[in-house]
């Protein structure tokens, strides 16, 4: 199953972000569902994640229906342009993981305690019979940017605005100078 980026939202569904691929969880097959993102959708995603440019968002996925849930599992690979947090220069970054995640009917919240168990994190909640997976392989791109990437210039940089390199400012730096004050 392959779903294009004209990917239509199932029936009562509407769709909502920068990377959404609405799949009928009636509709599921055998076969991968392989997802790749449209260079409005890469432009789109890279405003909303902050990043100077998104070149390629892709993924392919196997969906397993359990009972009213579906497990997916499978690969996303981007191609994406961010700024290094010291210096500011371009750095592009490849980025190559397992995703995984389960899609689980919407449930209402009662006056009761809830209680989350460890596998209820990765959970997405859907309504109806559709859910979006390219949201959910959005929000795994977003996860996967590294929000303090440094360039080879980031020391450089530091240094000329005369701010303390990463030992100098350690938490050990404070160790070293009480000793170094106490000799």
């Amino acid at each position: 199953m392959s779903v294009s980026q004209q990917g239509s939202p199932a029936a009562g569904e509407t769709e909502s972000g920068e990377f959404s691929r609405m799949i009928d969880r009636r509709q599921i097959g055998n076969d991968p569902v392989k997802l790749e993102a449209s260079e409005e959708e890469c432009a789109a995603l890279a405003e909303r994640f902050g990043l100077v440019r998104v070149a390629s968002l892709a993924a392919e996925v196997e969906l397993e229906p359990e009972k009213d849930a579906v497990m997916a599992r499978g690969r996303m690979q981007a191609s994406i342009v961010q700024s290094c947090a010291v210096s500011g220069e371009d750095l592009p970054v490849g980025i190559d993981e397992p995703i995984a995640f389960r899609f689980v009917p919407d449930r209402r919240i009662t006056e009761e305690e809830l209680e989350l168990e460890e596998e209820d994190c990765d959970e997405i909640p859907y309504s109806g019979t559709a859910f979006d997976l390219g949201e959910a392989v959005a929000q795994s791109l977003a996860l996967a940017i590294d929000p303090f990437l440094t360039g080879p210039n980031a020391d450089k940089v530091r240094q000329e605005a005369g701010l303390l390199d990463e030992e100098a400012a350690g938490p050990f730096a404070a160790l070293a100078a009480l000793k170094k004050d106490q000799d």
